[in-house]
């Protein structure tokens, strides 16, 4: 009952594969957009709230800014516009007129519209308004919304002309402050992905060619996905006066003079939910971690006789009644009854291939003995994945079955990541060989064909042209930098700082 595809033997398929059996999303009559279906949107959903509470607990506050931005606003921050010109979409025209029986654009806009690609320009305007004193500072800000980018090579979750996202603006009296905004939200992020998404992630500053158009620097968490390639799972951005000097976000400061704010912004978006699938799905399908499942436990009446329909379900309502005393992570247990009018096995496979963490069958011999069958999709096939529990006992192992599970998920791709961390590479012949492997699923206990390779790198602009010809790219400068001489793997130069090389998505 597996997947039509296998990791081993063809990523990309089997990922596509995932979504689909899963019926997380679809590709859209729009071209280049997704429609996110509820599985796919519940997980989306959960992953919004929990992070919606920590920018809350770190005072910031939710607004909304318009999604289309006059092309007049980007002109101001020629940097910052260059870096996104080739993905904006314009709005040209405000209505359509028939001609010759076909619809066609009418009234040209005095000024085109830019459809949101991100939101500095915009909310650049807006803190230029709000902000005429020190005393109005900080500003903290943040928008959950869509934006578009005209993707050409449109991949659902990772890459799309649409998708959701969260994205944080704010503005501050110093840089020091701004900067410290900067990493706090960094080390936010890596929260969400460690603790939440269960997706172990390496944290750093992006080098010069790598970071955000218009940005002083550019902070990531970057996550590696089965096949050994890294994914980038958010960004924070610190921008200096950039953007203050282009959109005049001035104030007077408490010596009485005039000056510029110093702005940070940082997002993640709907790509998460990808890292979350190549993180931890399996051949059988998707995995989800029990923080972001939509539903955690999903009880599944095995009903052989009509006779014995009537208490088969009070059996089940009186354990999803014990089941909500339970409070996993300190959360309401979210409890799904399939009474659909489909077959077991059916049934058992859907969730299963949607990644549900836990999956309970109740029949009636079930019923007589008081017993519960729980199968764990974390350990598929494995002995411990099914077993034969007492309601009672389940039902008051509920929280910490769901706590180990997502414990484990964590461990399992921690060390996957650790162990595909190569540091014994220190020549640029070794590099070069190693790079020109493909790359495949990393078997779990094994050291992947290609991964991450941590090195040394001199910091030469004229690298670029070599990582563009090996078609790699410098994830991240890790903050724990070794501070010891070394060669650099792209041109043999004597160099310091260590690196994070990588294929990515």
């Amino acid at each position: 009952m597996g997947l039509r595809n296998t990791r081993a033997g063809n990523y990309p398929e089997w990922y596509q594969n995932v979504v689909s059996e899963a019926d997380m999303a679809e590709n859209s009559s729009s071209p280049g957009c997704m429609v996110i279906k509820p599985w796919g949107y519940g997980i989306w959903e959960r992953i919004r709230d929990v992070f919606d509470e920590k920018i809350k607990e770190t005072e910031h506050e939710n607004c909304y800014f318009p999604m289309f931005i006059p092309l007049s606003f980007f002109q101001k921050e020629a940097e910052h516009v260059d870096g996104f010109a080739k993905e904006m979409a314009v709005v040209t025209h405000s209505r359509l007129s028939m001609k010759d029986g076909k619809l066609v654009p009418d009234s040209k806009l005095e000024e085109p519209l830019i459809v949101r690609p991100t939101s500095e320009a915009i909310i650049a305007d807006s803190f230029s308004k709000w902000i005429k004193s020190y005393r109005d500072l900080p500003v903290l800000v943040n928008q959950w919304a869509n934006v578009v980018r005209w993707e050409m090579r449109p991949r659902l979750f990772l890459r799309t002309r649409e998708f959701l996202w969260q994205e944080g603006h704010t503005a501050h009296a110093s840089a020091q402050e701004a900067e410290t905004e900067t990493k706090t939200m960094l080390e936010a992020y890596r929260d969400l992905c460690e603790n939440t998404l269960a997706m172990p992630v390496l944290k750093g500053r992006k080098p010069e060619h790598e970071k955000f158009p218009g940005a002083v620097d550019t902070y990531c968490v970057e996550a590696m996905m089965q096949d050994g390639k890294a994914l980038q799972a958010g960004t924070s951005h610190f921008l200096g006066q950039n953007f203050a000097r282009s959109a005049n976000i001035s104030f007077v400061n408490a010596q009485n003079q005039q000056e510029f704010a110093y702005t940070t912004s940082w997002g993640v978006s709907t790509r998460l939910i990808g890292g979350v699938i190549m993180t931890h799905a399996d051949d059988d399908g998707m995995v989800v971690p029990p923080k972001i499942a939509p539903y955690q436990v999903v009880l599944l009446p095995l009903i052989k006789k009509q006779e014995d329909a009537e208490t088969i379900k009070a059996y089940i309502n009186n354990l999803q009644a014990e089941l909500k005393k339970q409070f996993p992570f300190g959360e309401k247990i979210r409890i799904k009854i399939d009474k659909r009018d489909k077959s077991p096995s059916d049934r058992f496979w859907e969730w299963t291939r949607k990644g549900a963490p836990i999956i309970c069958e109740i029949g009636m011999r079930d019923v007589e003995a008081g017993n519960v069958m729980v199968r764990e999709r974390l350990n598929l096939g494995a002995p411990e994945g099914k077993q034969v529990v007492p309601l009672v006992e389940f039902a008051s192992t509920i929280s910490a079955r769901l706590e180990n599970i997502q414990k484990a998920m964590f461990d399992k791709a921690q060390k996957r990541l650790l162990e595909n961390i190569r540091t014994d590479i220190t020549t640029p012949e070794a590099f070069k060989d190693y790079f020109s492997a493909s790359n495949v699923w990393i078997e779990d206990g094994k050291q992947g064909k290609v991964a991450f390779v941590r090195g040394k790198w001199c910091g030469d602009p004229e690298t670029e042209a070599i990582l563009k010809e090996m078609k790699i790219t410098i994830r991240c400068i890790p903050f724990d930098q070794s501070g010891t001489q070394g060669t650099c793997l792209l041109t043999g130069k004597p160099a310091t700082m260590d690196v994070i090389y990588a294929r990515s998505y």
